[in-house]
């Protein structure tokens, strides 16, 4: 159905000499439709983008209507006007999109070419879309990213929306939870990933900071506030060569609470994670702590917070670990907020302390509180993967970081109260202990006070273990051309591909950081690979299935089980103490605080890396030919959560009665 609108102008003109006054008559068509597009066989669980002509359209203002195609669809009632309810079929089975009077004008005054973006109920509960109960939002920066409510900044006159990226009438944080919500229907918890930004790898020297992109910008109909710091007294993120900004900003506080209430609105559960960015770009020329005396000038560019150290960093000449400086360092860095350093006001938080005072209590308490006023959270992160921290050592067996996260977890809990869960989450090279390598034999389970404390929840781990060691050709040790070291394959009877899903869940609790160790690059490139072996003079731990006189399970990072369900004795010097840690055995259930593979060719034999070449962290996996390769990362989510969801692999506590690993929160 199709209308037009004519308009009616009149121009006068000077015609011969003297000028006359001929009158010339224009009219303007405008022309309409209302028409039904047919998509696809139902049902259909959401529509996402649409595209007119080849471009995204600008739905805004436009009055359009989507249906399932399902069994229980009613007819349309536009079309049912027009036609009469009895001449109206339903089109059950049919998904459908109707447009009401769609102005043609933009399109040459017919009807555009549409496509459209839909998505699909799962028919295979098995999928990573199915199984995926839990994920992480990123990016963790962006000014308004976070934002439920439109938000248009003034640039050269002109106003230019801030966070409507993806659709013209819908901001970027409700179309992605819609499009969560229609491609990975199970999903029940979110853990939303907020940033501020570190600016040293020295733990006594590093400030922790909101930070934002420019220094000046107007926007409406809210402006950037975080932690009561207005923009113009904020830190400014560096900016790249092209005088571009290199990390987006700290997401507005106002942000955040929308964010949290639109989740919970939704009925998704919410796990509130603060971050660090660190802003250490190559024209800051700082002593590197990873040096002799940190005498070195010149820190990793933008690298991960886990390298945040005492400064010199232990086993480099002239560290200060084991002493009583780097107790002072670690105190330096956390600072020395309180609950009572905040002005709260309705869903406003302000700072009150010194404004000297940049450390991490500072901000993880600036977010319990805005947590709090924002009705809450399910679950609150203390921090977040920080081994070159907790490793941090003020005397032989004192670990000065570890009791500063104790002390800041009872602050927390006293602000978001009982009803919310409180983890830290650990890197998966941390969670499990401390063995320096220096040749003391050392070994400290250093996160076990943490672990027990009364008001920890969970043992928060983000999972990035590698689940293949895949070369090219098949004559590689995991291949069908060889057997590898310790398997139960017969010779020459390998696997057929990276993506068997038996061979990656083979390597769960098995391979590379449970049966064998590359003790050097040289050996990785070789595959000649080390058994894992207790050599220390331990005796067999309770309920272990290991051999007598050996624990291999300390040194095995995969040996989520064996760690869990046993006691732990520290072995200063090598030997074991007589006396277990206060890790109580199956007391704490796991979560999987992240949880992941990157989607690049091979990504499963090192998941732990990531590609952004403004970083020193910038790595492919090992052996990646480094394309793309998104049918990496669903195999190894089908095969992780189908491995931790079968009982036979999670087994049930005695004490709190739930499963080792809780998958509802296992993030991805």
């Amino acid at each position: 159905m199709t209308r037009s609108q004519q308009n009616f102008q009149t121009a006068g003109c000077s015609i011969g000499k003297g000028g006359g006054g001929g009158k010339v008559k224009t009219t303007e068509y405008l022309y309409y439709a209302s028409f039904a597009v047919a998509l696809c066989e139902g049902p259909i669980t959401g529509i996402g983008r649409i595209w007119a002509d080849g471009k995204p359209m600008d739905i805004s203002g436009v009055t359009w209507r989507w249906y399932p195609g399902d069994e229980s669809q009613t007819a349309d009632p536009f079309i049912a006007a027009k036609m009469g309810a009895t001449s109206t079929p339903a089109y059950r089975g049919t998904a459908y999109v109707v447009f009401e009077e769609l102005a043609l004008s933009t399109y040459g005054n017919r009807l555009p070419q549409l496509s459209f973006e839909v998505f699909r109920p799962l028919a295979d509960p098995d999928t990573a879309e199915g199984l995926t109960r839990a994920v992480t939002m990123i990016p963790a920066s962006g000014e308004f990213t976070y934002a439920t409510q439109a938000i248009r900044k003034t640039d050269g006159g002109a106003t230019v929306p801030e966070n409507l990226n993806a659709l013209a009438d819908s901001t970027d944080m409700v179309e992605a939870l819609d499009r969560l919500q229609a491609m990975a229907p199970a999903v029940e918890s979110v853990s939303l990933v907020v940033a501020w930004f570190g600016d040293d790898l020295r733990a006594g020297s590093c400030k922790v900071r909101p930070g934002v992109e420019v220094s000046a910008k107007s926007t409406t109909p809210a402006s950037w506030s975080v932690n009561g710091v207005s923009r113009s007294n904020a830190f400014l993120v560096s900016r790249d060569d092209q005088d571009r900004p290199v990390y987006g900003g700290t997401p507005s506080d106002f942000a955040v609470v929308q964010a949290i209430q639109e989740m919970k609105a939704r009925g998704l559960r919410v796990t509130f994670y603060p971050f660090i960015l660190m802003d250490v770009p190559p024209s800051r020329r700082l002593p590197n702590p990873y040096s002799d005396n940190a005498a070195e000038t010149g820190q990793p560019v933008f690298p991960w917070r886990g390298r945040i150290t005492c400064s010199p960093a232990a086993g480099f000449a002239g560290t200060v670990d084991k002493t009583a400086t780097a107790a002072s360092q670690v105190a330096a860095l956390f600072g020395a907020a309180t609950p009572a350093s905040y002005s709260v006001s309705g869903e406003s938080v302000s700072w009150t302390g010194p404004s000297g005072d940049w450390g991490l209590r500072r901000m993880v308490l600036h977010y319990a509180h805005l947590c709090a006023a924002a009705g809450g959270v399910d679950a609150f992160l203390i921090g977040t993967e920080m081994p070159g921290l907790t490793t941090i050592r003020s005397g032989a067996s004192t670990y000065p970081a570890v009791q500063a996260y104790r002390d800041l977890l009872a602050d927390v809990r006293s602000i978001l109260g009982s009803g919310t869960r409180i983890g830290y989450a650990a890197d998966w090279s941390e969670y499990f202990g401390h063995q320096p390598g220096d040749g003391s034999g050392d070994v400290f389970f250093h996160l076990d006070r943490l672990w027990a404390d009364p008001e920890i929840d969970f043992v928060g781990i983000d999972n990035y273990m590698p689940l293949s060691d895949w070369r090219d050709g098949f004559e590689h040790l995991d291949g069908e051309g060889a057997s590898a070291i310790g398997s139960s394959e017969p010779p020459n009877e390998g696997w057929p591909a990276i993506y068997d899903r038996a061979y990656l869940q083979g390597n769960i609790a098995g391979g590379e950081g449970f049966d064998w160790f590359y003790a050097s690059a040289a050996d990785r490139t070789a595959q000649v690979r080390t058994p894992i072996t207790d050599g220390g003079e331990a005796g067999n731990a309770t309920g272990s299935s290991d051999p007598p006189n050996g624990k291999p399970w300390v040194f095995r990072y995969k040996d989520l089980r064996a760690w869990w369900s046993n006691a732990h004795y520290d072995r200063p010097g090598g030997v074991e103490s007589g006396t277990p840690t206060a890790w109580a055995p199956q007391s704490k259930p796991i979560w999987f605080t992240e949880l992941g593979c990157p989607a690049i060719d091979r990504g499963t034999n090192q998941p732990n890396v990531f590609f952004d070449p403004k970083s020193s962290e910038n790595f492919t996996p090992h052996f990646s030919r480094g394309w793309r390769d998104d049918a990496i990362q669903r195999a190894y989510f089908e095969a992780t959560y189908l491995w931790w969801g079968d009982a036979a692999n999670n087994p049930l506590s005695s004490v709190y009665g739930g499963r080792m690993v809780h998958v509802p929160e296992c993030a991805a």
